[in-house]
């Protein structure tokens, strides 16, 4: 029995033994925390050792100065690109200004010409009706000049008188224009005055007076009679046929 007992303890069959450590655990992880510790302290030191030697902290410090000058320089050129960007529209600003008032005063000067230009038709026109009423000899006193009457519509008779005075220091008249229209209405006499009676003239060389008559139905007119009346004297006459 015994024999066996040995057997076995010195054979491979022999139970397995087990060697524990004497220190504790806390002290072990202390211990492994120190090595560990000192392990990344030497990799540090030999990191920056190895950028001491090869110079790039001193190249990447250099840079970043560079860049920051650099980006300082380029600050400062874009301000003064803004301000000569800022000075350039308030000079275009200026300038459109200016350029719509000069547009507005040749808009405003073209329909001053157009005006003076269609005055001075009106005023040729006038001047070329004037010299046709004045007579070839000499005219003594007040005349009527230029009686005219046309059919504008159906039913409107439009008349109109040129009164003139010779002379050029003669004194105004003062007196009355008397119309007198004449037709047949169905093949009977029809006759007509202003319906205003007499309009009140006043004439230093000429005076131009011209209305409207309202025409009944079936009416034609034949002649128109103006006469030129100072008080109950007649100054002047004149009568055109239609």
């Amino acid at each position: 029995m015994r024999f066996r007992l040995l057997r076995r303890r010195l054979t491979i069959s022999a139970p397995r033994m087990a060697v524990r450590s004497a220190l504790p655990w806390p002290f072990r992880w202390a211990v492994l925390a120190i090595v560990l510790g000192f392990c990344a302290a030497i990799g540090l030191w030999a990191f920056e050792f190895g950028k001491d030697i090869a110079g790039l902290e001193k190249g990447a410090t250099e840079e970043l100065v560079q860049l920051r000058t650099e980006a300082i320089s380029l600050r400062n050129e874009l301000l003064a690109v803004k301000s000569e960007r800022d000075e350039a529209q308030s000079v275009a600003n200026t300038a459109g200004t200016l350029v719509t008032a000069e547009k507005a005063s040749h808009e405003k000067l073209l329909a001053q010409v157009k005006q003076l230009e269609t005055d001075n038709r009106l005023l040729r026109d006038d001047l070329g009706f004037f010299e046709k009423l004045i007579p070839a000899g000499a005219v003594d006193g007040l005349a009527i000049r230029g009686l005219q009457a046309e059919l504008t519509a159906p039913a409107t008779l439009k008349w109109q008188a040129l009164v003139m005075q010779p002379g050029r220091n003669t004194q105004e008249f003062n007196g009355r224009l008397e119309l007198t229209f004449t037709g047949t209405v169905n093949g009977k006499p029809w006759i007509a005055a202003l319906p205003d009676g007499a309009m009140p003239i006043k004439v230093k060389q000429y005076g131009r007076m011209e209305g409207e008559l309202t025409l009944p139905p079936q009416v034609q007119v034949k002649s128109v009679s103006a006469r030129v009346l100072d008080g109950s004297v007649v100054r002047a006459t004149q009568t055109i046929k239609l």
